[in-house]
């Protein structure tokens, strides 16, 4: 019976934690725990209990979540604002990081525009490359043509 309190206590403990997170991650060794209270009200050892929790918790993780996430995430729209990276913009008003300032037009969408560097500064109507993105703003570094 204490082995069924302390599965009970884990499958709390990990509903909870998938409440808070909402990975969809921990819901599948809930169900592992859930099983193995199972196990435990049937009489089986600590042992058996451990090795059914672990099969069971990684064959939902590994079979049954790839399956939750295209039903859950199918709604998300998906930006594919990866591609900006590498791409030289024109910037659309001087770049200074220190006065946290910077623009740039990039498929007719403005962003924010910073610097690599704090101590580089960029002019409008110059040319830089996109190197990264951080949030909302574009990373950059001075293009030089040729």
């Amino acid at each position: 019976m204490t082995y069924t309190m302390v599965w009970l206590a884990a499958m709390i403990i990990l509903i909870i934690i998938e409440i808070v997170t909402v990975g969809l991650t921990t819901i599948w060794f809930a169900i592992g725990a859930l099983v193995a209270i199972i196990v435990s009200m049937l009489g089986g050892g600590i042992i058996l209990q451990m090795t059914v929790f672990l099969f069971i918790s990684l064959g939902m993780l590994i079979f049954t979540r790839p399956l939750a996430m295209r039903y859950i995430n199918n709604t998300r729209t998906r930006t594919n604002y990866e591609g900006i990276i590498g791409k030289v913009v024109r910037i659309t008003q001087d770049v200074d990081n220190i006065a946290e300032k910077g623009c740039a037009v990039v498929n007719g969408q403005e962003w924010t525009v910073r610097a690599v560097n704090d101590r580089s500064r960029i002019a409008a109507g110059s040319l830089a490359k996109v190197v990264d993105i951080k949030g909302v703003r574009l990373i950059v570094e001075k293009y030089e043509e040729g």
